[in-house]
């Protein structure tokens, strides 16, 4: 009997430390397969739709996509990348909320052993497997020449800038600037940091010291319709044109509320970041940029 209650409880081991054995080796299966996806923020419907065409990738591919996001904090993106690292993901997606001071979390990443996509926004000071993004400067370029049509050369117009620091935000005013420099009068650039009821805000105030505009070029629709809210009723004619072409911007422009807006593909953004992640995953090579196209929409 006591022979056979050992033979029993070598067993009974042996079957714990196989099913042990089988949970380890699944841990590691998954954490193979874990995709991190760090984003500026989810309170702007350009960036939850980036972060649906990543997890429908994700899931058609059979990959675990960790979505955190930072809430426009930087200091809470640094710590999610760290967060990332730590829980074992071998590829970090990243929508920088400050391109400049995202860097030393990516460098601490890929010390790690981590490669690094940036996604919309780039990362300064630190390279990256691949960067994907809109090419910026060239859809500011046409909002502005769009504008110079409407309201003819020399008209007065503001600038409301998104978050300080981001890409996005540098390369749609420099996009703006080389042609509102020469064929504009700007008189006034402030941060609303990509959002409506900040774009609301500022644009009360830039009417408030120049009636006169005639133009707004924001960084993003969502300051575009804050400064629509600002302006109706008060200064109708003026023209005002956004960045992203998300639904509600599409509608404004369809009702004549918004001159026009630049149309991304966040869907694609997102789509391809994971494509590109599960290519890293697998060891084969992927283009340094991906540059995805942009176009007016101005009906």
């Amino acid at each position: 009997m006591k022979k056979l209650t050992v033979m029993l409880l070598v067993a009974l081991c042996s079957i714990s430390m196989a099913f042990a054995g089988g949970t380890k080796e699944e841990t590691k299966s998954d954490s193979s397969k874990l995709i991190g996806l760090s984003i500026s923020t989810l309170n702007n419907p350009f960036f939850v739709t980036v972060v649906d065409g990543a997890k429908a990738d994700a899931e058609s591919e059979g990959y675990d996509l960790t979505v955190v996001d930072a809430g426009d904090d930087v200091v809470k993106q640094i710590n999610d990348i760290d967060d990332l690292v730590s829980k074992g993901a071998k590829v970090i997606i990243i929508n920088p909320v400050d391109s400049d001071a995202v860097a030393p979390a990516v460098k601490s990443a890929k010390a790690a052993g981590v490669k690094i996509i940036s996604v919309d926004r780039a990362v300064n000071g630190e390279s990256v497997s691949c960067s994907i993004a809109s090419d910026n400067v060239m859809g500011a370029k046409l909002a502005a020449d769009y504008m110079v049509s409407m309201i003819g050369e020399g008209a007065e117009v503001a600038e409301l800038q998104g978050v300080l620091g981001a890409s996005a935000t540098i390369d749609r005013g420099e996009g703006f600037h080389q042609v509102a420099d020469t064929k504009l009068n700007i008189v006034a650039s402030q941060t609303a940091n990509f959002n409506r009821a900040e774009g609301l805000s500022v644009m009360e105030n830039i009417y408030q010291a120049h009636p006169g505009i005639k133009g707004v070029f924001a960084h993003n629709d969502e300051m575009a319709l804050g400064a629509v809210q600002a302006l109706a009723g008060v200064a109708d004619d003026v023209v005002i044109i956004g960045f992203d072409a998300t639904d509600d911007a599409r509608d404004a422009v369809a009702n004549g509320k918004l001159a026009a807006t630049v149309a991304q593909q966040p869907q694609l953004m997102g789509e391809r970041a994971v494509q590109t992640a599960v290519k890293l995953l697998n060891g084969e090579t992927v283009p340094q940029s991906l540059p995805v196209d942009v176009t007016l929409v101005t009906e």
